[in-house]
């Protein structure tokens, strides 16, 4: 697609994504793609995340660029300098119950300024629906980006049937009689693989008013009321969950599988450009981790990212600490500050010896460039969806514990349907860690999971490039859905 000229009548997309690392990451390579396209962007953080930006990435790195530019809207939480992810039913019931007005005032605002053309579009996370409301007032169109999978999307909708079948709330007794492990039956765009324990996690509550539950259902049912729905994945890779949420959405709002974004936006915007340096990570980015791989034979050494809002118990921390030592290979573990819930990170010295020369404990790395790295042979990873792509699209398999939400259900997909990891038991252990090390790294197991996964890194890359699937359903985005003004309010 060519560039759209540069002068008073671009067009110009307001972009809102939910307030945690793994929703701003997609959002912002979205931005990027739409401002390479010719589309001024504005990119809305909340205070408290544009505060952890500025901190983490510079005091100029919020400065924007002609064309792009960055906004700020109150999330409704107490004021907090605290750099680590807040509590997301907390964000999820704040954001929805007082960022509609702040929101609506910032749209005024752009559409009064002599500095940027009149809003044209908003892009909204799913999870902050309330852009759907403000953009029908103004009278534009509104696309809603699902930033996880679509196989979690389908999973969240099929708790409407649990509901109406009285199966939520669960009884006590099913949490440890083998109930969880029994398969989902007719579940629309669910896998024949799927089991009770990986629907989205929210479903194992014994609280009928389970606030998380009734949360996600009622914004994925609201996506229903969007012009158009961008989905962060492949075709091929979820094509069954794609397919069930078309038949669960009226054809008004058009479905459009882009991804995976990042390797989308490498596609399109020009590398090492000011575009291409714009930056979403919220904590400071240790870079020491790439020097570290360098001069490791390929695929020896072990990835460990539990992403940005899982925590553990330090006995749990214990226990991935000794596998990872046990099992002989070299890593690098990512250990955010808040790791540990409620408390910091403890490691005894006599791990730090053992691991001397062959183990490096990071902070905040630039996990894509690290899972490139050819020294990478697996990711022990907590599947979340941009880590499950970026793993993807790396070639790597992936060693899985899962913390929340759909992440149980990324897990099971992960393993038993795409072929390219292993589950660790969510009741961890030392020797299950070692061992599924050693099988992945070494075993026959690890081998067929490196070839499935470097097919699908090849299907990616493929979608993605000019012609690819996940090209042409962007550029239909654009053109049928950004560009075609509003229905009105």
């Amino acid at each position: 697609m060519g560039s759209i000229a540069a002068d008073a009548g671009k067009p110009h997309a307001v972009l809102v994504p939910f307030a945690a690392q793994g929703h701003v990451t997609p959002m912002l390579k979205l931005g990027k793609i739409l401002h390479f396209w010719g589309f001024h962007v504005t990119f809305v953080n909340t205070d408290y995340n544009h505060r952890r930006l500025l901190r983490s990435r510079g005091a100029g790195a919020l400065g924007g660029l002609p064309g792009f530019r960055f906004a700020t809207i109150p999330d409704g939480l107490p004021q907090s300098e605290a750099d680590v992810t807040q509590d997301v039913p907390s964000l999820c019931r704040s954001t929805a119950e007082t960022c509609l007005p702040h929101f609506r005032s910032l749209l005024a605002e752009l559409n009064a300024s002599p500095d940027a053309p009149p809003v044209t579009c908003v892009v909204g996370d799913n999870v902050m629906s309330f852009t759907l409301d403000a953009a029908r007032e103004i009278g534009v169109p509104c696309a809603l980006l699902w930033t996880s999978s679509t196989c979690g999307y389908v999973g969240y909708r099929y708790s409407r049937t649990l509901i109406d079948e009285g199966v939520f709330p669960l009884k006590e007794e099913q949490l440890t009689n083998g109930f969880l492990d029994t398969p989902v039956d007719n579940a629309p765009g669910l896998s024949k693989y799927t089991r009770f324990k990986d629907l989205p996690s929210f479903i194992r509550s014994t609280d009928p008013d389970e606030f998380m539950l009734h949360f996600a259902l009622k914004v994925t049912e609201q996506i229903a009321g969007a012009d158009a729905v961008i989905l962060n994945t492949l075709y091929e890779l979820e094509q069954e969950a794609v397919d069930g949420m078309r038949a669960m959405i009226p054809p008004a709002a058009s479905i459009h599988a882009v991804g995976p974004l990042a390797l989308l936006a490498e596609q399109i915007v020009p590398h090492g450009g000011q575009l291409d340096a714009l930056g979403s990570n919220l904590w400071k980015e240790d870079v020491s981790c790439l020097a570290w791989l360098e001069g490791r034979s390929a695929g020896s050494v072990v990835f460990v990212n539990y992403g940005s809002t899982t925590v553990m118990t330090n006995a749990e921390l214990l226990e991935f600490a000794w596998g990872l030592a046990n099992s002989g290979h070299d890593f690098v573990w990512v250990i955010r500050p808040d790791l540990v819930s409620g408390d910091a990170a403890v490691l005894p010295p006599e791990f730090l010896e053992a691991i001397e020369g062959r183990g490096l404990l990071a902070g905040w790395c630039p996990q894509d460039a690290v899972l490139r790295h050819e020294a990478v042979g697996v990711f022990l990873t907590h599947c979340g969806w941009n880590s499950t792509l970026e793993s993807l699209c790396a070639g790597v398999p992936m060693l899985c514990w899962p913390f929340f939400a759909e992440q149980q259900t990324n897990c099971r997909y992960t393993c038993a349907e795409w072929g390219v990891g292993m589950e660790i038991g969510q009741d961890v252990r030392r020797e299950a860690v070692e061992g599924k090390i050693r099988e992945a790294m070494d075993g026959e197991k690890g081998k067929e999971m490196r070839r499935r996964a470097a097919e699908w890194r090849e299907a990616a890359v493929r979608a993605t490039r000019p012609g690819g699937g996940s090209y042409a359903s962007l550029e239909k985005l654009v053109n049928d859905v950004l560009l075609s003004g509003g229905k009105g309010s």
